[in-house]
């Protein structure tokens, strides 16, 4: 599949490639340069829970944290 690079350096990626890479409006493209070739990579968002995890330091379980920030049911 071929593309043209347009005036302003835009360059419409063909409409099977996006479905099959699952690339839509807004998605982020990180771009490399490797053996000649120009690569373009999605970039996928950190998952925010993954951000933070483990950054709580405590030996509760989840279960008995709950309790001591509800109080018991």
């Amino acid at each position: 599949m071929n593309a043209i690079v347009a005036d302003r350096g835009q360059v419409t990626i063909p409409k099977p490639l996006r479905e099959k890479m699952g690339i839509r409006p807004s998605t982020v493209l990180s771009f490399s340069i490797k053996h000649g070739a120009l690569i373009a990579v999605k970039t996928v968002k950190e998952d925010p829970v993954n951000a933070v995890m483990g950054c709580l330091k405590t030996d509760l379980s989840s279960d008995e944290l709950m309790v001591e920030l509800r109080g018991a049911p």
